[in-house]
């Protein structure tokens, strides 16, 4: 083990499901890279591996979404982490409404938002696509209720290779 994969196996970063859809195609998956990149204008990123269906969508698409779960949402995360929509459709299978821009929008996630396309930027096996925050909203208040993060979802088998 390097002291690099020493520093990332410390790390238990939140995970969210982001959703695209184009073309009249729908695909969403489970991210764990995934950030605020820039305070004035808010910007986030979320980073799409290339192998991933979803990645083939977000790459005609003008709008994603962005979804917060709590750890008792793991069955959520764990449809949109452990199936690919190569042979399962996802959304027969969860509540969803169309958000803005046509953006996928997962009724039963904590939290949401839905992000214009800014800008992509290639990084090696992951595309970055930067966002443009335009609607969000959420079940309720934040009450305080822990994220999903890694260590909760590390049981999920990933519906495509990670390597």
């Amino acid at each position: 083990m390097t002291d690099m994969d020493a520093f990332i196996d410390r790390l238990n970063p939140d995970m969210c499901v982001v959703t695209a859809e184009a073309g009249g195609e729908r695909a969403g998956c489970l991210v764990g890279f995934a950030s605020q990149c820039s305070m004035r204008p808010v910007r986030f990123v979320v980073w799409l591996s290339k192998v991933n269906r979803t990645y083939g969508v977000a790459r005609a698409a003008e709008f994603l979404a962005v979804h917060l779960l709590t750890p008792e949402q793991f069955e959520l995360a764990a449809l949109f982490g452990g199936e690919t929509g190569d042979r399962v459709d996802k959304f027969a299978r969860t509540r969803w409404t169309e958000g803005y821009g046509g953006a996928v929008v997962l009724q039963d996630a904590d939290a949401w938002f839905v992000g214009r396309i800014e800008q992509r930027i290639d990084a090696g096996d992951h595309v970055g696509f930067v966002l443009d925050p335009v609607r969000s909203g959420a079940k309720g208040e934040p009450d305080g209720r822990p994220l999903l993060r890694l260590a909760d979802a590390v049981a999920i088998e990933p519906g495509h290779p990670v390597d």
